[in-house]
């Protein structure tokens, strides 16, 4: 009898899988901290003979050369990926006998990126599941802008006759169990839903459902920003991750932290914004250890820089080191724990800034104050609707934009708090009076703001 785990990556929006009998398994998609899929064998009391590959992602650093490695397993790679390691090259049809009973089976399902491949999993001959990668996902399709612009029309009309591929060759009955689609950027739009079945895609898919030029047009019209760090996870991959070193970093006492400062480097506070907002190191940024840490710090922080983490325990610095080294961010410069009043030096204070709601920034704008609303959604949320007279720089372009902040108290908002946090951090960094609305959008109108969609 089969089995398939799944282990989710959350702060991505990702999944990996480990799947196969009473002796032997494969890992598809694993993510670069191994030691989670190893111990899942280790319950499973099985070997990891394969590793497979639907594609070189990128949204993340691949842990398969190094599972391969450390196992000994076949680490399988579609044939058409460019990459400088050795592996074993996957086309179209070819299957692996991973198990007794057991097959995998490759379908080449190109769109994602040029080279996708799918693999399904037979049991005595019949389809039980299949792993799709970034082809087929849960109610969508992964985004086909990701290799190359004049590619993508393309690889999106590619995607839909990838997912018809897989629609007409499997029964309503098998899984489907893809890579992207959980929060993942990869998806070109979000899943919804926690599982899925080749008939319900039939039933709830675009790429099914649609006719190829409008899924097309639907899909391109639908896409949104790509974070900025994807253009450096390809290239990593072709060339080989190298293992992780996931050892806690150099401790850092408050003259280390100003020093770091002072050269220009990243201090980023892992805390919740409430904390936060109370009082922190000047200088330093807030980015959540609970939220996407790994998706907003990488997006905005300039590749390459070193970064010091602070937080409450170190526990909270190894959840962070794991979540960054799968974006490639490997080793923190240093990091410190515990009462942030040990963060700064004797005589010096921490520094803070207010929280509010919309329904506080109503009668700051009827006595006239000199305010600026700063929206840092995304375009996407902000067509939607947004609070009339608000500036727009979405929270992963604000580093480089905080320049074209107006003069005034910044009032940020986003559609939640986590991001206005963030954005709130760098400008009260660079000098400017802030107030972090910590409040959803729709308690705008509800406050008697004027939100429009013009």
């Amino acid at each position: 009898m089969f089995f398939v785990d799944t282990l989710e990556t959350e702060g991505l929006g990702n999944r990996s899988y480990l799947a196969g009998g009473a002796d032997a398994a494969v890992v598809v998609d694993p993510q670069r901290d191994i030691d989670r899929v190893m111990a899942a064998a280790v319950r499973r009391g099985v070997r990891i003979a394969f590793v497979a590959e639907t594609h070189v992602h990128n949204d993340y650093v691949t842990g398969g050369l190094h599972l391969a490695r450390v196992t000994g397993a076949r680490y399988l790679v579609p044939a058409g990926a460019s990459v400088s390691f050795a592996r074993t090259p996957v086309a179209d049809g070819d299957t692996i006998g991973v198990d007794e009973d057991l097959v995998l089976r490759a379908i080449a399902t190109p769109g994602h990126t040029p080279h996708h491949t799918s693999y399904v999993l037979e049991e005595n001959g019949r389809a039980v599941a299949a792993f799709t990668g970034g082809s087929l996902l849960i109610g969508t399709v992964g985004r086909p802008d990701l290799v190359e612009p004049r590619l993508t029309r393309r690889l999106a009309r590619a995607q839909h006759a990838s997912a018809h591929r897989l629609a007409d060759a499997l029964d309503d009955e098998v899984q489907v169990l893809p890579t992207h689609g959980f929060g993942s950027f990869c998806s070109s739009s979000q899943a919804e839903g926690d599982t899925t079945t080749i008939g319900k895609e039939r039933r709830n898919n675009d790429a099914l459902v649609l006719d190829a030029d409008t899924f097309v047009a639907r899909m391109l019209d639908g896409l949104d920003d790509v974070p900025a760090y994807y253009a450096h996870m390809g290239p990593a991959n072709a060339a080989g991750p190298a293992p992780v070193d996931l050892t806690p970093p150099e401790p850092a006492d408050a003259r280390q932290i100003a020093a770091r400062l002072a050269a220009g480097e990243w201090v980023v506070d892992l805390r919740h914004r409430v904390a936060f907002s109370e009082g922190h190191v000047a200088g330093s940024y807030n980015v959540e250890g609970e939220g996407r840490l790994a998706t907003y710090l990488a997006w905005l922080i300039p590749w390459g820089k070193p970064v010091t983490l602070l937080a409450e325990t170190p526990e909270q610095v190894a959840h962070a080191q794991r979540e960054l080294v799968r974006v490639g961010i490997d080793r923190p410069a240093a990091a410190a724990t515990g009462d942030p009043a040990r963060w700064v030096g004797e005589g010096e204070a921490l520094v803070s800034f207010p929280r509010a709601t919309f329904a506080d920034l109503v009668p700051v704008r009827e006595r006239g104050e000199e305010v600026v609303v700063l929206d840092v959604r995304r375009d996407s949320e902000r067509a939607d609707g947004h609070i009339a007279g608000s500036v727009h720089i979405p929270v992963h372009e604000l580093y480089g934009r905080l320049a074209e902040v107006p003069a005034g108290t910044v009032w940020v908002h986003c559609a939640g708090g986590m991001r206005a946090a963030i954005a709130a951090s760098l400008l009260h960094a660079a000098g400017r009076e802030v107030v972090a609305v910590d409040d959803g959008p729709d308690a705008a109108a509800e406050a008697g703001l004027t939100v429009t969609d013009t």
